[in-house]
């Protein structure tokens, strides 16, 4: 079985993620979509939130499962029988940080990296500026799944008292 892992904080997911889970899910016969448990960062969402969305909008591909982890990715990959990580890269930036960790986990475990270009359409687009965006009142609905857009609104937007 081909088996890929595709990880990230997915705090909050994005259309820009899912845009990468779906089409690897046309490459590998299981995507396990790794949510990193960081304990020195607290996010917006938990991570059983993001678990929950994740799981929600991944739910139409029948080879994607959802799952936490924290410390080494590579000693996730091996938890999972996972010999391939799929990562998005929207610029060359991107492309300076993830060439070090690809070699890096190589060296490690012997896990392959696969980069995937992201589509142009999310080439902008982060969490950060998601989230940035959203606790100014902006219309992200573009740029996330409808579930997230409603989350991000209870959980960022002030109410406004007459």
């Amino acid at each position: 079985m081909r088996r890929a892992v595709c990880p990230g904080s997915f705090d909050p997911v994005t259309n820009g993620h899912l845009d990468i889970i779906g089409r690897a899910s046309r490459l590998f016969d299981e995507v396990i979509v790794g949510v990193l448990i960081n304990q020195s960062k607290s996010g917006l969402f938990t991570i059983e939130e993001r678990i929950a969305m994740l799981r929600e909008v991944t739910a139409s591909y029948d080879n994607v499962r959802v799952e936490s982890f924290r410390g080494l990715l590579v000693d996730f990959c091996r938890a999972q029988q996972a010999e391939v990580l799929i990562k998005g890269l929207r610029a060359v930036s991107d492309f300076d940080y993830e060439l070090q960790m690809a070699q890096m986990n190589i060296g490690l475990a012997g896990v392959e990296t696969l980069f995937m270009p992201t589509n142009p359409l999310y080439s902008f687009l982060s969490s950060s500026l998601v989230k940035d965006v959203a606790k100014w009142g902006g219309d992200v609905s573009a740029h996330v799944p409808d579930l997230v857009g409603d989350l991000l609104r209870q959980r960022l937007v002030p109410t406004q008292e007459g």
